[in-house]
């Protein structure tokens, strides 16, 4: 093949490829930029384009028939050397700030676009949802999820793409791409061949005329007096007023967002955040409404931008919905919802502060977890704007079990009192957590606890109780009783570790069991705390009466201790008032037999086990589960 015919190849390739660099490019890139950064990158990936001017200077380095053959100059060479310099683009070296962007050598020649902003087209919900799972993973794994999932690449291409264009672990990437956990991902063949991501079908926009049409004004002043046109430019340089700057085109508008009608909440079966009905004084405020969807769109310089963990920060969607609009505690704030994400847009009323945007990931929520919304957070204190099914609120410390809650005023938009937040470091001494009750329009006294976690969403807390007691043990019950409350004392103080965007967190009792030599009952609990974005994590702890519970297992990213994982082992090293040192492991409901491998060698039917041990000792433990098969325990924590 000659390099006439490589070109002619990517031609025929070239919307793919440009696809394949637009989804691996860094999603921190404006998608204006990431356009035109992924023609540039293919653009350069023609064979010998790089080399062609120094090519007089050191004629060994250009490509030829002899270095190069006719296999390696297909298209399979082309899309090598596109997934090559996408990878690299994110890669910065050591200690390079990750605000900029890479070096200029680690950055393609652009096409040059003037006047004009150039994005492909808006999709919906779908699009929003895979952009969602893609912007949290790494540049190997988003490469990988092109290539197998749009390109229908067989896996042994795809890793060997992955490892000739210099990613790390192909084989993790792809493992991690395959198993990605998206709305979108069942339609994903379909959905990454369409115009929301083809960078070669794009629409445009011009950039802010308000700002051109004030530098050509200011042109003539710039020929005549340098000086002060001089000062003038420096004075008018810097981002636009979003308050004067007109809409773009095709943005969503103050006069394009859905309102549910204030009463849907008690007649639809769908309870969550799109039953909320437009609350707040200002929820006819255009002005104010239309700028909150312009910053979303365009932030303009000096915009506080806050995603949580997993959320997509892309333009608003048509059929966004408007939740609330009003002032709280001297800022104007906005809470928007599109099926997908909830946004607050908040504005200082006094002259000279920045706008702040903050996203949180919210499909699928449901009657708790749309239950409140942080609308302000100050000085250690927060409001939340309830749901309009919640008929009472109090509050109450979760450390004190026995300690009746405190009502809680409300206002008539629905937005609470200041109420204190948990204390983001130092000593453990409280953990506020909201107590609501539903309308009896949709549920029958259905009470729950809630708790904020930092976030724009408070997390719903949520107890499943030990197995033998008169509740039923398979699913997690609302942490208002007596035991779940004793049982969130000893453990409240771990939701500081939690990492953002988490949805709900259960303490599963999963095991108790007497200690030898006459010491008491211990308790073994597993803590989930499932984000939003999909991924969990899990802490099991060890309680011995007269000891504060201890963390003696920890994974990341598993399904244990969820639906999708009903079975949890555990170990733990446990020391006697007498001095003797005990191995104790405990499982779950369908563990029918505990053995020990290792240093120490045991085997004990039943869920529980004890034997002694010297100390430090690291045994290998695992479970027989009543139905077959087998079971390991969860990680254990480093520091046990």
């Amino acid at each position: 093949m000659t390099f006439h015919e490589a070109e002619a190849g990517l031609v025929e390739h070239y919307t793919a490829l440009v696809r394949l660099a637009y989804l691996t490019l860094p999603p921190s890139l404006s998608r204006h930029r990431r356009v035109l950064t992924a023609h540039g990158l293919v653009q350069r990936a023609l064979p010998g384009f790089q080399l062609r001017k120094s090519a007089p200077r050191v004629p060994a380095q250009r490509p030829g028939p002899a270095r190069l053959g006719p296999e390696r100059l297909g298209p399979a060479w082309v899309r090598e050397r596109v997934l090559r310099a996408a990878l690299a683009y994110e890669r910065r070296p050591r200690r390079w700030p990750k605000s900029l962007p890479p070096p200029r050598a680690l950055r393609p020649m652009l096409p040059v676009v003037w006047g004009l902003r150039l994005f492909p087209r808006a999709g919906g919900r779908e699009e929003i949802a895979l952009g969602q799972a893609l912007s949290g993973l790494s540049a190997d794994v988003r490469a990988a999820f092109v290539l197998s999932r749009a390109d229908e690449l067989p896996d042994a291409q795809v890793r060997a793409l992955l490892e000739a264009a210099g990613a790390g672990r192909p084989d993790r990437s792809l493992r991690v791409a395959r198993q990605l956990d998206a709305p979108a991902v069942a339609a994903a063949q379909t959905l990454l061949r369409s115009a929301e991501f083809n960078a070669c079908s794009v629409q445009t926009r011009p950039t802010d005329l308000l700002r051109r049409r004030q530098r050509y004004r200011l042109a003539g002043a710039v020929a005549a007096v340098v000086a002060v046109g001089a000062l003038v430019l420096t004075a008018t340089g810097s981002a636009p007023d979003q308050r004067l700057a007109p809409p773009a085109v095709g943005q969503v508008t103050a006069a394009g967002l859905v309102r549910a009608p204030r009463t849907e909440w008690a007649d639809t079966s769908r309870v969550d955040f799109t039953a909320w009905p437009p609350r707040g004084g200002r929820a006819e405020d255009r002005g104010l409404l239309d700028r909150a969807l312009a910053t979303w769109s365009r932030p303009p310089r000096g915009t506080r931008i806050s995603p949580t963990p997993g959320t997509f920060t892309g333009p608003p969607p048509d059929g966004t919905q408007l939740l609330y609009a009003g002032e709280v505690d001297g800022a104007a704030v906005v809470l928007l919802h599109d099926g997908l994400r909830t946004v607050r847009y908040s504005e200082p009323l006094s002259p000279g502060g920045h706008a702040t945007l903050d996203f949180a990931r919210t499909d699928s929520s449901d009657v708790t977890t749309a239950a409140a919304l942080v609308v302000s957070r100050t000085h250690g204190a927060a409001r939340y704007l309830t749901a309009p099914w919640i008929a009472a609120s109090a509050t109450r410390d979760l450390l004190r079990p026995n300690a009746p809650a405190r009502p809680v005023r409300i206002s008539a938009e629905g937005i609470t009192e200041p109420l204190p937040s948990p204390a983001p470091s130092g000593p453990c001494a409280s953990w506020p957590a909201l107590q609501l009750r539903s309308s009896a329009r949709i549920v029958e006294q259905d009470t729950f606890l809630i708790t904020d976690l930092g976030g724009l969403v408070p997390a719903h807390l949520t107890h499943t109780p030990l197995p033998g007691g008169a509740a039923p043990t398979r699913q997690p019950h609302e942490a208002t009783g007596t035991i779940a409350l004793t049982s969130w004392a000893r453990t409240a103080c771990h939701l500081a570790g939690l990492p953002e965007g988490v949805r709900a967190v259960d303490v599963w009792d999963f095991a108790g069991h007497p200690l030898p030599e006459r010491a008491g009952r211990a308790v073994w609990s597993c803590v989930r705390a499932d984000t939003w974005h999909g991924p969990g994590e899990v802490t099991v702890r060890f309680t011995a009466p007269g000891a504060a519970p201890r963390v003696v297992a920890r994974e990341r990213a598993t399904a244990a201790c969820s639906r999708f994982g009903p079975q949890v082992l555990a170990s733990a090293a446990w020391r006697a008032r007498s001095g003797h040192t005990y191995l104790l492991a405990a499982g779950s409901r369908a563990v029918a037999g505990i053995e020990v491998a290792g240093a120490v060698r045991a085997s004990q039917k039943g869920r529980v086990l004890a034997v002694r041990a010297p100390a430090g000792v690291r045994a290998q433990v695992s479970a027989r589960l009543a139905g077959g098969g087998t079971l390991a325990e969860v990680r254990r924590y480093a520091e046990d």
